[in-house]
């Protein structure tokens, strides 16, 4: 992290937010900027900027943050880190046959392989990694990178090797706490500390030797939280105290150490020990002591007062003892009990402490000889309490949080001089085979979480530079499923090139070398370092965040000043909407600057926004009203409305103008538009010139408006021989107007227009005029058509003409129209409208169950799915030739008028089920969604989840036409919107009561579309 000022950590310190777990995003965000409270634009310094990127958040740790925290930049958990973090090579295993044996279970430890006789040397690592200040301490300590970086701080293309003792226990710790493996090697550690492998070393010697040498490494660091690591946890004092039995003068010569070696011979306690351990001893006879004050040797008393006692205490059971008779050293199997607590208290000089210890580690010699056997530890994890056997590659788990010893104490070769194992008590122990215990202070404090600071490649201390990476491309690099592409920084830049503030929680910081390398392998830009922290958009929000804060109370202001009447020409006039909603419209000024950068900027890494999209929105935006001006008529003057408009104070405008600078300015005295006030007067006399058409017109047309005793071509009005034909929209619109003439435009003219083909001919058979075009048409008397002529503008005059034969009944009715049929626009135009229902999409359809017993089938039953008015319809469209409707004959030119049968309509209504306009839904229909490009199976998926009918046992048809073809679409077959459709559903039957019902006919459902 970037270090500053004591002043400035201590106010980071303050504005992180409370970690009852991690905090959420909206969260940080507010603390990111909790200072712009107290703090003005133009005092924004260094420190508020870095709190502002959030800078001084801290690091998440792995297992404690189970994703990634987006607005935590430092937060490098959950990133894809997992693939690679102690990855295990496949080919690289040690048990080809079973490459899972070699794979670290969940939630267990990582074990150490046995070089040789290096298995005293795993059980001192696995004490000290459950060390967790230890671990901690040793995480903190910079690696010695100098000789991986070349000069202008770019690593080599190699991979990283520890140089010091100091980084082996590093990089060790790193991999037993995030290896994928079972175990791992520690020959790098054991060969820098140039121990030989087959050669099995004293254990309490090489616990001193190593403590001191990392006590020395370790006080070279700048951190003190590092640098006194060893003598924080393991180092107490105690004084050799000698008092001179003449004169009664004592003397101190007070010692460290880092764990006391008790003698175990003859006792069977540890207390027992102890209290050896502390004894006093008489000097006397050549042993005398010689006394300064005496200035002679005298008899004393010598004895060992502990003064102070570390976090962690390491009791060495002196086992291996010199036989004097051999030469040689020797193991006592002498049983020693202790207990899981330990009161120190007696034993110390002060008793004005809490010196109460509980068991954490117990390490084991198995074996009866000095020089030989095998080291195991049980070590007791902090976090969760649980006591673990730690045997080189393999790992045990104890049960119930109890530590037990068990088969570690029948392995010894036994003696005749060797007693039965005394009987434990609750929370107390027995071993022969314990030559070291360690004891941790008890303490109400939370167990520290030792956790490797991010990534080892990430980490970031503090002082050192950094630089920000997209998380995105940190992810994708991570993942390794494809090459990394150039870093791109464009879409994060504010408009002043540099990295914008809302964008930190899409990106990550990392260490400067570490970015180094990625720019020099990758390529790409614009790099951000500290540099790109952008304070001109820092101040900007800032500024905004402020007024938003003052809003609230300006809100409250203009609120009480609008309660006061305003008295003469003193005020301002101001827009009723405006004043409604002038908080809202300041609030959106305030943030139109972070939404135009937002914009701008887009996504990371090319997925930038539409631009069509953004512009249109854009577009929509300016056309809303900006702060008063919904007042201001089209002339850009004061509007005429007073409804629309109120007075406010000279005080109320004030504050109102604060927000909005630009907003147009009418005073109290300001008179209205004078064009405005010209158009009102012209409007009202419109108003009641179309009033008085509307009158004429309804008058006239009394039976069009009120749509009453109407023509109709299926039964012929016998009182005329010609019709007159309009366009149904313009009646419809000449209603609108009559019903409301000050609302509505008047309509002056009758576009017939629209119902001709382009070379003048009618689009319209007499027959479709009586069925399916009829809505689009309105049929008018001779006596309506004389009205209409004088009222509106007439384009074209449509009419049908009765032609009287000779024979005298009414099958043998002539139909004549002016202008006439234009057969091949007709053509077309069915053509086209085939072509629309064969395109259609998320057209509705209906699903009809009925029973085969009952003869429901549309050719049998119409009145199921259709009214009865339409059957009878349908009915008649089946007639034969010779009983049709009356042919409609249209002459061509001079030619001979022929009979047009209706056989074409026919033909076109056939190709599909006609489509009714007055559809019912009877008892158990379904409404469905189809399309023209969904294929039958589609469909029938959609009639499974409907009616829970397996597409298998689906036959479905058309007009008698079976469909089977699953690939085909619904165009394709001939399904058109408003179609039926008959499905024959086998199903199994369940029901035996119904069984005899079954077994007259099977289940049919009808598909209404």
């Amino acid at each position: 992290e970037a270090d500053s000022c004591p002043q400035a950590r201590r106010s980071r310190r303050q504005r992180r937010p409370a970690r009852s777990g991690m905090a959420p995003r909206l969260q940080l965000e507010k603390a990111a900027w909790r200072w712009t409270e107290t703090v003005p634009p133009e005092e924004v310094t260094q420190e508020h900027i870095e709190a502002a990127y959030r800078i001084g958040l801290e690091p998440c740790q792995r297992g404690v943050c189970r994703r990634n925290c987006r607005g935590n930049p430092n937060c490098l958990v959950g990133i894809g880190e997992h693939v690679w973090l102690g990855e295990i090579d496949e080919n690289s295993f040690h048990n080809i046959d079973d490459p899972n044996s070699e794979r670290r279970k969940k939630n267990a430890f990582v074990g150490l392989t046995n070089l040789g006789a290096t298995c005293y040397v795993n059980t001192f690592l696995q004490m000290w990694f459950l060390n967790l200040e230890l671990r901690q301490a040793l995480y903190l300590c910079p690696s010695t990178c100098s000789e991986y970086v070349t000069g202008q701080g770019i690593p080599k293309d190699r991979d990283y090797e520890p140089q010091t003792i100091c980084e082996h226990l590093q990089y060790l710790f790193a991999l037993l706490q995030n290896s994928n493996r079972r175990y791992i090697d520690p020959s790098g550690f054991v060969k820098a500390l140039g121990l030989d492998t087959g050669q099995q070393q004293d254990a309490q010697e090489f616990s001193k030797l190593f403590m001191s040498l990392l006590e020395d490494t370790l006080s070279k660091q700048k951190n003190p939280d590092v640098r006194n690591i060893v003598q924080k946890q393991f180092c107490g004092e105690y004084a050799y105290v000698t008092v001179c039995n003449q004169c009664g003068r004592e003397s101190k010569l007070i010692s460290k150490f880092y764990e006391l070696e008790l003698n175990i011979q003859g006792h069977k306690q540890l207390t027992d020990c102890i209290t050896e351990f502390l004894k006093e001893e008489k000097l006397e006879g050549d042993n005398r002591y010689f006394c300064e004050t005496c200035q002679s040797k005298q008899n004393a008393t010598r004895k060992i007062r502990l003064l102070s006692l570390p976090c962690t205490l390491n009791l060495q059971l002196m086992r291996f003892v010199f036989d004097r008779q051999t030469g040689h050293k020797k193991k006592l199997n002498t049983y020693i009990g202790f207990s899981e607590l330990l009161d120190m208290e007696p034993f110390m000089e002060q008793k004005d402490g809490v010196y109460i210890y509980e068991l954490s580690a117990v390490l084991i010699h198995r074996g009866v000889s000095a020089y030989s056997g095998h080291y195991i530890a049980h070590v007791k994890d902090p976090q969760t309490g649980e006591w673990y056997k730690f045997n080189d590659e393999d790992i045990e788990k104890m049960e119930g949080k109890k530590l037990q010893l068990g088969i570690e104490e029948d392995l010894a070769e036994p003696s005749k001089s060797q007693t039965r194992k005394p009987k434990c008590g609750k929370g107390t122990h027995c071993s022969r085979n314990a030559y070291m215990l360690v004891y941790r202070l008890q303490t109400r404090e939370k167990s520290l979480t030792a956790e490797i600071p991010s990534l080892f490649l990430f980490t970031f201390f503090p002082g050192c530079p950094y630089e920000f990476v997209s998380l995105e491309w940190l992810q994708k690099w991570l993942d390794e499923s494809a090459p990394p592409k150039p870093i791109d920084n464009t879409g994060c830049l504010c408009s002043h090139g540099k990295l914008h503030p809302d964008k930190i929680s899409i990106m990550k910081r990392i260490s400067e070398y570490v970015a180094d390398y990625f720019y020099r392998r990758y390529g790409g830009g614009p790099r951000l370092n500290v540099k790109a922290l952008c304070k001109d958009c820092v101040v900007e929000r800032c500024r905004i965040l402020r007024l938003k804060n003052q809003l609230n109370e300006d809100y409250k202001t203009v609120t009480n000043l609008l309660k006061i009447t305003v008295k003469g020409n003193d005020g301002f006039w101001v827009g009723k909407s405006s004043l409604r909603s002038w908080r809202q419209l300041a609030l959106e000024q305030l943030n139109e600057q972070d939404d135009d950068a937002d914009q701008n900027n887009g996504k990371m890494n090319g997925d930038a926004q539409n631009k069509d999209e953004s512009n249109e929105e854009k577009r929509e935006e300016e056309e809303e009203l900006n702060f008063n001006e919904d007042l201001v008529c089209p002339h850009g003057d004061l509007c005429i409305s007073e409804n629309e408009r109120r007075v406010v104070s000279k005080e109320a405008w004030k504050k109102l103008k604060q927000y909005f600078p630009k907003a147009p300015e009418f005073p109290n005295s300001k008179e209205c538009c004078s064009q405005c006030k010209i158009l009102e007067r012209e409007g009202e006399e419109n108003e009641a010139l179309h009033k008085m058409m509307a009158s004429e017109q309804k008058t006239a047309l009394q039976n069009l408006f009120q749509d009453k005793c109407r023509p109709c071509l299926g039964s012929w009005p016998q009182e005329t021989d010609e019709l007159y034909i309009v366009s149904q929209f313009f009646v419809e619109e000449w209603r609108k107007f009559v019903r409301r003439p000050t609302r509505c435009s008047p309509v002056s003219s009758v576009g017939n227009s629209a119902l001709l083909c382009p070379h003048g001919g009618l689009m319209f058979t007499f027959a479709s005029m009586t069925k399916e075009d009829s809505k689009l048409i309105a049929l008018i008397w001779p006596s309506e058509w004389e009205a209409i002529q004088k009222l509106f503008v007439v384009d074209h005059v449509i009419k049908i003409i009765r032609m009287q034969t000779a024979e005298t009944s009414p099958e043998s009715t002539l139909f004549d129209s002016e202008p006439k049929l234009c057969p091949e626009c007709r053509e077309g135009l069915l053509c086209q409208q085939q072509r629309d229902l064969r395109e259609y999409t998320q057209a509705t359809i209906y699903v009809h169950k009925v029973v085969d017993n009952k003869k429901v089938m549309k050719e049998a039953a119409p009145e199921l799915n259709v009214s009865s008015s339409e059957a009878e319809e349908e009915r008649e469209e089946a007639k034969p030739e010779g009983e049709q409707d009356p042919d409609f004959n249209q002459t061509n030119g001079g030619a001979k008028r022929q009979k047009i049968s209706h056989q074409n309509y026919i033909v076109y209504q056939k190709q599909g089920i006609r489509r009714s306009t007055r559809h019912r839904k009877v008892r158990g229909e379904k409404a469905l969604l189809v399309s023209a490009n969904q294929t039958l199976k589609e469909l029938k998926i959609q009639i499974m989840h409907a009616f829970s009918v397996a597409p298998f046992d689906q036959n479905l048809s058309i007009d008698g036409k079976i469909l089977n073809d699953d690939t085909a679409t619904l165009g394709a077959l001939g399904v058109i919107p408003e179609s039926v459709i008959l499905l024959k559903a086998d199903e199994p039957i369940a029901d035996y009561a119904a069984m005899d019902d079954v077994m007259q006919g099977r289940e049919h459902f009808i598909i209404t579309l």
